[in-house]
């Protein structure tokens, strides 16, 4: 069974080729910097089989946060697998879709 280390190391790796500046649970004092995906673990559902962890399916929370209300992100993010759209808000005109991803 891969680490949930490896594992996120992998799909931080993987938003990387989506877009330039990927953050994982950041520090509300940390400054982003735009067009950016944030993303944070969100639950892990374990499976177990003789008693013991047989697989974890780890979900996480992505978030798309763009000026550009057309964000080219959006379609890539909405693309991968086990990915589904979760809602869109804009806060401080800034363009918020948010997707849940397992990985």
């Amino acid at each position: 069974m891969a680490s949930t280390l490896n594992k996120r190391l992998e799909l931080h790796e993987m938003l990387k080729n989506i877009c330039d500046n990927v953050y994982f649970s950041p520090p509300s004092s940390h400054k982003l910097k735009y067009p950016c995906i944030v993303y944070n673990r969100d639950f892990t559902k374990v499976n177990y089989g003789d008693n013991a962890p047989y697989t974890l399916d780890t979900r996480y929370s992505l978030t798309v946060i763009d000026p550009d209300p057309d964000s080219e992100i959006v379609p890539q993010i909405e693309r991968l697998q086990k990915c589904s759209f979760d809602r869109h808000f804009v806060s401080d005109d800034l363009n918020h879709d948010v997707f849940t991803i397992y990985y």
